[in-house]
């Protein structure tokens, strides 16, 4: 059990990082960032920040040396480079980021586990990409195999002829076909290194052009139908990885039963209705399992509860939601406020 006053390593700066380090004081620790961007805005509520490259090795030991144990609010973080941390202060431990970090093989590690992720197939050359169409067929999505979110590094394929007019990125892709869904939910979970489970509701939700728009709860009938295989999956992806910290699951709810569609290893934005909707939030739950501590109550408060994210929303737009007592505010501290930015969320709970 890592004792309160101890210093808790962030990868990443940003608003997870931010909600994450607010988590950790509010248990007693001091957090230390570490991301290569010049300025954080989890370094803006946090002890200590320090900003340099991912693979500067002898940044990260400092780092390392400073942190009672270190996490990510960021699943892209280079996997390599964090040999020069012990592993024993990795939580969650790296495996978890190289299967999450490529969407080939996150499909081929949930299959395995018996789960049902969108067909999909490599695509690396043309051919490929013909052949994917051929087996598959369109419409699909056509995503790069790493990196991208909110709908980067995608491509809507809405037909063959599409797909032969497109001039592919020199970067490893996967193409998946389109699932038709009744909703779509995510799978929560926070566990500790000993094997203690637990998990949130799960909310429906809705995506605008890639990003999340909004989290409901309740889901209604056709997701909740669905959540317990969706969790028996989660947990068996948990136990596979070792998990430590809080991991999520998105689903499509589909006629034939949930179809994985990705794996974040950390604190979710579609579980940020947590910090005002439930008993513990999954910012403080993560802190809990990464220190060792007992996991708390994740039961809701409350008969429903929605999250809706603020777009390019600016700080004086943001702040005149406050008209309305019961809207909880969120604003991250961004400065520039633009189309596709998340730059805050808004949480409201009915009784």
């Amino acid at each position: 059990m890592i004792q309160p006053g101890a210093t808790i390593g962030i990868m990443g700066g940003g608003q997870l990082g931010r909600m994450l380090a607010v988590a950790a004081a509010q248990l007693g620790y001091r957090c230390h960032i570490y991301a290569p961007e010049a300025e954080s805005i989890a370094a803006d509520v946090s002890a200590r920040f320090t900003s340099a490259d991912w693979d500067d090795r002898a940044a990260l030991t400092a780092f390392a040396d400073d942190c009672a144990v270190i996490t990510y609010e960021f699943e892209n973080v280079p996997v390599e480079p964090l040999t020069a941390i012990p592993a024993e202060k990795l939580a969650p431990g790296t495996r978890a980021l190289e299967v999450a970090q490529d969407r080939l093989l996150e499909k081929r590690f949930i299959t395995e586990l018996g789960g049902r992720p969108a067909p999909y197939a490599p695509v690396d050359s043309a051919a490929d990409m013909a052949e994917a169409i051929r087996s598959i067929g369109a419409p699909g999505i056509l995503k790069t195999r790493r990196d991208g979110y909110d709908g980067k590094g995608q491509w809507r394929i809405a037909s063959a002829d599409l797909a032969e007019e497109l001039d592919l990125p020199e970067t490893p892709l996967i193409y998946e076909g389109l699932v038709r869904f009744a909703g779509e939910f995510s799978v929560i979970l926070a566990r500790r290194a000993d094997g203690e489970i637990c998990f949130w509701e799960s909310a429906q939700n809705t995506h605008v052009k890639g990003i999340l728009a909004k989290s409901v709860l309740p889901a209604g009938p056709t997701i909740a139908e669905q959540v317990p295989v969706a969790r028996k999956l989660a947990a068996e992806a948990a136990e596979k990885l070792g998990y430590v910290g809080v991991l999520t699951l998105e689903f499509f709810a589909t006629d034939d039963g949930p179809v994985f569609n990705e794996m974040a290893p950390r604190v979710h934005n579609s579980g940020h209705w947590s910090t005002e909707g439930a008993v513990t939030s999954q910012f403080e739950n993560h802190i809990r399992a990464i220190c060792g501590l007992p996991l708390g109550d994740t039961a809701t408060v409350g008969s429903s509860v929605e999250m809706r994210n603020l777009i390019g929303t600016s700080g004086e737009e943001a702040l005149a939601l406050l008209e309305d007592p019961q809207a909880h505010l969120h604003f991250y501290g961004k400065l520039d406020a633009r189309p596709g930015r998340k730059m805050g969320h808004v949480t409201r709970i009915d009784a």
